[in-house]
């Protein structure tokens, strides 16, 4: 395991279990995506972007999308 990835546990594990499930959960989700946007691009080109295009409009329907501000880029 890396030494941020200590540290960022470490941290984690002084707080309340509330908070550690949640970050716990937080983190599992984003691995999964990162897995599934893996899956993605090892397929051909037009089934993976079919997908994400479907995956991009999900989490928007899910409120985990922002507007984007190009003057804070």
């Amino acid at each position: 395991m890396g030494k941020l990835m200590e540290k960022a546990i470490a941290e984690a594990a002084t707080l309340p279990d509330a908070d550690q499930e949640a970050i716990g959960a937080w983190l599992l989700a984003e691995i999964e995506a990162e897995r599934r946007w893996d899956a993605l691009f090892d397929q051909p080109a037009s089934g993976a972007i079919e997908q994400m295009a479907d995956e991009a409009l999900r989490a928007h329907a899910n409120g985990l999308t922002e507007p984007l501000d190009p003057d804070t880029l």
